[in-house]
């Protein structure tokens, strides 16, 4: 695939030069790859009846299903065939080693949820989908969306652009939360503390903004912002870097913004995103929600 991969080159130098040595192109074709191959196995589980598909519970109300597993088991197989020198971080083998998040470092790493949206997946409300990501130097370089179900699939590059099904995208213009459709989560967490707390945020956006949407899956609502759907969205205490890696440079290259919740410096093991269509929102949302 032209121009020859040297991982190991690319892992000794500062994280711009690592960045700058990988090879963005064919990162990017091998996501777009592993993708659409998880995507068609979501596909025809989802044609499948419900019985043949066994649930497991990680708690009361997270799922996982055969189809997150064998499609992660695929994904990061091939990835690490192709980039044996760089990190990987799947959902699954991360909830299969007793959730314990690996550390992130500036090596070039893989993040990969197989299926998010598991629950949209078993009640089959169509927002399901699979996220590949690649950060360098602890930043989302490289990125794919794909939803099979819809038939979308989102990517981006760094210094590339941001794409639906091979069309440019880009943010809405929308300045005034007032005017803005904004999108969030509910989350797992059941507990009377972080329940209010979520509500407290819901009551703040919805008597700010025109309305609210809860699609199931913290990349459908990034991918959502990028390409002018929503204006805003934000989740607090999401499952992992995987569930934000790819939808971050997708809403970056599109023109948004993508931070903390309360507005400041986006980490990507926080478990927390505010992605806007520029700093306007950015700055209002992050205040409200602070």
């Amino acid at each position: 695939s032209g121009v020859q991969h040297k991982p190991s080159q690319a892992l000794s130098m500062a994280p711009a030069a690592a960045e700058e040595a990988l090879d963005l192109d064919r990162c990017l074709s091998a996501a777009l790859e592993v993708a659409t191959a998880a995507g068609d196995i979501i596909a025809e589980a989802w044609c499948a009846s419900r019985s043949e598909t066994a649930v497991e519970h990680k708690g009361t109300v997270d799922l996982v299903t055969e189809t997150d597993k064998a499609c992660e088991e695929l994904i990061l197989g091939r990835l690490r065939a192709a980039f044996p020198a760089h990190c990987f971080i799947g959902e699954e083998e991360t909830a299969a080693a007793g959730g314990v998040l690996p550390a992130i470092t500036d090596a070039p790493t893989w993040m990969v949820d197989p299926l998010d949206g598991t629950t949209n997946f078993v009640h089959r409300f169509p927002f399901s989908c699979v996220c590949v990501g690649l950060a360098v130097g602890k930043q989302p370089v490289v990125g794919v969306v794909h939803c099979p179900i819809l038939k979308e699939t989102f990517h981006a590059a760094r210094g590339k652009g941001a794409f639906l099904n091979g069309e440019r995208i880009e943010v809405s213009r929308t300045s005034e939360a007032q005017k803005a459709l904004v999108a969030t989560e509910i989350g797992v967490a059941r507990d009377p503390a972080v329940m209010d707390n979520i509500m407290r945020r819901v009551r703040a956006v919805c008597e700010s903004s025109r309305s609210l949407r809860c699609s199931g899956s913290c990349a459908m609502n990034m991918v959502g912002v990028a390409c002018g759907r929503l204006d805003a969205f934000y989740e607090d205490g999401f499952g992992g870097p995987w569930d934000c890696a790819a939808g971050a440079v997708i809403v970056r290259e599109a023109g948004g913004e993508v931070s903390d919740v309360d507005g400041g410096d986006f980490d990507l093991a926080a478990r927390r995103v505010l992605a806007t269509n520029g700093q306007a929102l950015r700055a209002a949302y992050g205040k409200m929600l602070a």
